[in-house]
């Protein structure tokens, strides 16, 4: 039998354990708490990095994505046609081949790309120019009908640089034209039955000096985007959705 300071002391240790098994109820009781947030957290920080990362894929995709785009003017189509290019003297001056660059590979795209469109060869409109210096006085019915054809694509070029004006140091290329079509089988033989503007710009930066490009790079750069946007009024194509120039 235990005398009465053994039971003192049972009665004492039996408090003190139930004291301990109380603080480690609390004890755990906290963690859980604590593990309970620190896996709420967890999946907010995963979630705002999931959210961020998928609408960066999605921005991405966007900027990627291409359009189908129809002609604006399809009336070349099984027609005769010529590409007859015209600008100012001091353009011309500057930029001695611009106008047969631009009329080649204008010629050469619809050629390409129009269904049954039949182009003059660009040399042959160009010598025809050059032959016939008052040309830009004649009526536009009267040039297609000197060319032969039914179809009359006229790009007035009315902005052609490779400079700012003024800045030979840097780079700001422009090239800007009314694209301008005559039907010499129409009613109205001497007025445009379609016109618009084309302007291209490169490059798509500001601040190009003459250390980071030449002069051939900026002009080939900028006539391919030109050119590109000039043909592409006239036949069915693909282009990106936003354009980096």
């Amino acid at each position: 039998m235990l005398n009465r300071h053994s039971t003192q002391h049972l009665a004492l240790v039996q408090n003190h354990v139930r004291n301990d098994a109380r603080d480690f109820t609390r004890a755990l009781r906290a963690m859980r708490a604590l593990c309970a947030l620190c896996l709420v957290s967890l999946i907010a920080t995963s979630s705002g990095c999931i959210a961020g990362a998928v609408g960066a894929l999605g921005q991405q995709i966007e900027r990627g994505k291409k359009l189908d785009v129809p002609a604006q003017y399809d009336g070349l189509e099984e027609k005769t046609c010529a590409v007859v290019v015209m600008s100012d003297y001091a353009t011309l001056v500057e930029h001695p081949e611009v106008v047969g660059n631009i009329t080649a590979n204008v010629a050469q795209r619809i050629r390409q790309y129009v269904k049954g469109a039949s182009v003059l060869p660009p040399g042959q409109v160009l010598d025809w120019q050059y032959r016939t210096p008052q040309w830009r006085a004649l009526p536009f019915g009267e040039v297609a009908k000197e060319l032969g054809v039914e179809r009359l694509v006229l790009i007035d070029l009315f902005e052609y640089r490779l400079n700012p004006i003024g800045n030979s140091y840097l780079w700001d290329g422009t090239a800007g034209a009314h694209v301008n079509v005559i039907e010499a089988d129409g009613l109205a033989p001497d007025e445009f039955v379609y016109t618009t503007t084309v302007v291209a710009r490169f490059p798509n930066k500001e601040g190009i000096g003459r250390e980071s490009a030449t002069r051939e790079q900026i002009e080939r750069g900028l006539l391919t985007l030109f050119i590109q946007r000039s043909s592409w009024l006239f036949y069915r194509h693909i282009e990106d959705k936003y354009p980096d120039y």
